[in-house]
């Protein structure tokens, strides 16, 4: 039976209608297809940024953004979703609830909790409450409360990190008895250590800026399996400010402006910062400009700090001037600005990808504990400054939520950093000026999965690839003449490569007990070749091959919420780098230190046992114990060069060293911290850290080790009412007396204070501080500090530069 057919009038009215309620459907699913939830601050009202919900069932995970939103449609059906911010208490609530109080959450300001969610562990957003390592977070709260001037400043305000200073541009951190490359740097998840990371003080973390800093996290202890070669001691992980998309159909558009000014060395600082955020692309723009001066010292403490006279460069002449203020450490000012952009495209909830530029770079400082080295009581150098240090980073992060078969996330990090660091030094009165110019190129590309196992298995593994070109050149000049010559490098020119594989499982033994076990297998290529131009060398190049198994163990055991016992046992590995291999430098006076092509990496033994208990919602008690013995040690010691000990360095006849496999050192240490929380908005805590370590010297006796600082700590008192914060705190380290100096430091005696016998030591030492913070407005807020209100004036262990003496900081910060 044929179809009747209908007028055409009626048969395009009806296509109308079905135009018009496609539209109509396709705009109610635009609509309809989003739950937004917002976590605010229960005491201010405040939203909370960064704020992370998760749950396991289904497996999901969202961060809030600046007006503390976040899209939890995904989650519907949800019986657990665990809300946890830095500084608050975490929330368990289902999806059924949040509906029923309007998906609005309140959270409870608060630093007694057990767990927060973390990512340096694994690499992987996950509570910490499961991880067995020890973890510390500083908070942009924190920052923003305590004005740390670089990002060395801000890893000390921790308490749980030891900062020693060259120069007011440095800060070297030093975590449970090692330092420098036996320690990792990670920023947004990409390796930062390079092929010239020395054993001696670094300054690289000063290249990283706070105020783009949106979380920093501390793992204490081995971390060889997830980050390969150097995560020895710690891995220090920085998290840069991160795009955060619309979740409207208006663009998000929020940021601040920060200027801050401080009296002890005159800074001047200004930061800006634009998030812009639509449905599918966001991005992130930020800028910070620095002018530090010379730093005043304090008025009460050892004479040996202050500083009589420095050189000046007059008429072709360095002449020594009277200090005019002996408390001013002259040379010791210098600049720095540092630039980010942002940009994050999400074309579809399971595909993220996220492109960074980071770009820093200093003016030429001091290197102030060399100008403070006499000879004959005279000013040793004319000039020893660290050129402009320069970093840039590019990097492509690609996340991907795959729930199949191979993985549930995967993470593709590509990048590409450029590093550029000098040296220049000159006799004084000497026309001969050497520059040592280094540049490092690292390219480098992680590859990280995640994958649920049934309802006890979740895997962790990966691949990893870093490669290193180093390029050095000398250049000597004759300032008097205006010439200048080709000089010898500081190092010769390698590449040097780090290919790895890990896999970690965290299995859930029970409710109470899970258990984290990994390995790690990694291969590392060095090729140098050397100048011979300048010092006779016996080779002229150096291959080094070789591979390292590490693995770990560690074990959660939770009796109750408020109970948590960890252990971890874990070893791990430092390769040798060009640094070690291939460095022409003078280490001390006399003493020159020449490449060793022989060198095998060093191992080490660890283990740790934590302990922490919550009493009630107002006690927390964290204990943490650990041990980790180092064998194959690379360190300095007396060494050839074709059949001679000593050869002339600089002019000067010098006793040849090297780097060489020849120590067993162990370290051993605890860390404690209490936290209370008092009546009437006020919280007391404090953070202790006691380390000993000892290392094998070439005659068979020992050494305390150089990077085993003394006894530190910090307690702070806190007072948090609507729109104020209150802190009043004290920082505090140990002494160490001559002979608990180790040997090499016992000789500098120009960095030490002097005892009773004549002999140099590192007295201990406290500042007294107060800080507070007021919310005029939303978008409004000053903060103040008076810092080192006593005026000590004191020096770090092993530091080249004193402390900021009495210091009154200013900071204006308008958000919108």
């Amino acid at each position: 039976m044929a179809k009747a057919m209908l007028p055409r009038s009626i048969q395009k009215e009806v296509n109308l209608k079905k135009i018009f309620m496609l539209w109509l459907y396709l705009g109610l699913s635009c609509h309809t297809y989003s739950q937004i939830v917002t976590v605010k601050d229960l005491e201010t009202g405040q939203p909370v940024e960064a704020a992370s919900l998760s749950s396991e069932s289904p497996r999901e995970f969202v961060a809030t953004n600046a007006k503390g939103q976040a899209d939890i449609l995904n989650f519907k059906g949800a019986e657990n979703i665990e809300i946890r911010a830095l500084g608050y208490k975490k929330e368990t609530i289902s999806y059924a609830a949040l509906e029923a109080v309007s998906f609005e959450v309140r959270l409870t300001a608060s630093d007694i909790r057990m767990d927060e969610v973390v990512i340096s562990a694994t690499r992987w957003n996950q509570a910490s409450g499961n991880v067995s390592t020890k973890i510390i977070s500083i908070s942009p709260q924190a920052i923003a409360l305590q004005n740390p001037q670089t990002a060395a400043d801000l890893l000390g305000i921790s308490g749980a990190v030891f900062i020693q200073k060259s120069q007011q541009g440095g800060g070297s951190p030093m975590i449970r008895g090692f330092a420098t490359n036996r320690l990792i740097y990670t920023i947004d998840g990409v390796r930062m250590n390079t092929a010239i990371f020395r054993g001696g003080n670094i300054q690289n973390v000063i290249s990283l800026d706070p105020f783009a800093t949106e979380k920093a996290e501390v793992a204490f202890g081995p971390g060889s399996v997830i980050y390969g070669s150097d995560a020895i001691g710690g891995v220090m992980s920085f998290q840069t400010l991160t795009p955060r998309f619309s979740l409207s159909e208006k663009p998000l558009v929020t940021g601040k402006a920060v200027m801050r000014y401080a009296s002890a060395n005159q800074e001047n600082t200004g930061h800006f910062d634009v998030h812009v955020g639509w449905k599918k692309w966001a991005m992130v723009s930020s800028i910070s400009s620095n002018d530090f001066g010379d730093l005043r010292m304090g008025s009460d403490g050892p004479t040996e700090y202050l500083r009589p006279f420095y050189v000046q460069r007059q008429d072709g002449v360095d002449v020594t001037v009277t200090n005019d203020d002996p408390r001013i450490q002259r040379p010791s000012g210098y600049s720095q600005i540092n630039m980010m952009q942002k940009l994050r495209f999400q074309p579809h909830k399971n595909w993220d990808f996220q492109y960074g530029f980071h770009f820093s770079e200093t003016s030429q400082y001091a290197r102030y504990d060399r100008h403070i080295r006499y000879r004959n009581g005279l000013p040793r150098y004319g000039e020893w400054s660290y050129g402009p240090q320069k970093w840039m980073m590019n990097n492509l992060n690609v996340t991907h939520t795959g729930n199949n078969g191979l993985y549930d996330q995967m993470a593709v990090r590509l990048a590409r950093q450029d590093f550029e660091e000098s040296r220049i030094d000159r006799d004084i009165n000497k026309p001969e000026r050497h520059i040592r110019i280094e540049a490092v190129v690292a390219n480098s590309v992680n590859l990280d999965f995640t994958k649920s196992v049934g309802s006890r298995h979740k895997l962790f593994y990966g691949a990893e690839l870093v490669h290193n070109d180093v390029a050095s050149s000398g250049i000597d000049e004759d300032i008097s003449l205006g010439e200048s010559a080709p000089g010898p490098a500081r190092y010769p020119q390698s590449t040097w490569a780090s290919y790895g594989l890990y896999a970690t499982d965290q299995f859930r033994i029970s409710e109470k007990l899970t258990a984290q076990a990994g390995m790690r297998y990694n291969q590392s290529d060095l090729d140098a070749t050397f100048d011979t131009t300048f010092y006779p060398f016996p080779f002229v190049t150096a291959n080094l091959n070789s591979g390292a198994l590490t693995g770990s163990l560690g074990l959660v055991f939770r009796p109750s919420e408020d109970w948590v016992i960890s252990a971890n046992g874990a070893t791990a590995f430092r390769s040798p780098n060009v640094d070690d291999v291939g460095k022409v430098f003078d280490s001390e006076p006399g003493s020159v230190v020449i490449p060793n092509p022989k060198l095998e990496a060093e191992y080490a033994w660890s283990g740790d046992l934590g302990i922490a208990k919550v009493f009630g919602d107002v006690l927390k008690i964290d204990l943490t114990a650990y041990y980790t013995n180092l064998k194959n040690a690379m360190v300095r010691r007396d060494f050839t060069l074709n059949g001679l000990d000593s050869i002339l360095y600089d002019g000067e006849l010098s006793q040849v060293q090297a780097i060489q496999n020849a120590a067993v050192a162990h370290v051993y240490g605890l860390q404690a911290g209490v936290k209370v929380k008092l009546p009437a908005g006020f919280e007391f805590a404090t953070d202790v850290n006691f380390q000993n370590g000892e290392e094998e010297l070439d005659n068979g006796a020992t050494s305390p080790s150089r990077h085993a600082a003394p006894w530190f700590g910090v307690s702070k008192l806190t007072y948090i009412a609507q729109n104020l914060q209150i802190m009043l705190s004290t920082q505090y380290s140990g002494d160490k007396q001559f002979e608990d100096l180790p040997e090499e430091e016992q000789g500098k005696t120009e960095i030490y204070a002097t005892d009773a016998n004549g002999k140099p030591y590192s007295p201990g030492w406290y500042t007294l501080n107060f800080h507070a913070l007021y919310r005029v407005t939303d978008q409004l807020t000053l903060s103040a500090g008076l810092e080192n209100l006593t005026d000590q004036r004191y020096r770090p262990y092993s530091s080249g530069i004193a402390g900021a003496g009495r210091n009154f900081v200013l900071s204006v910060r308008a958000g919108f």
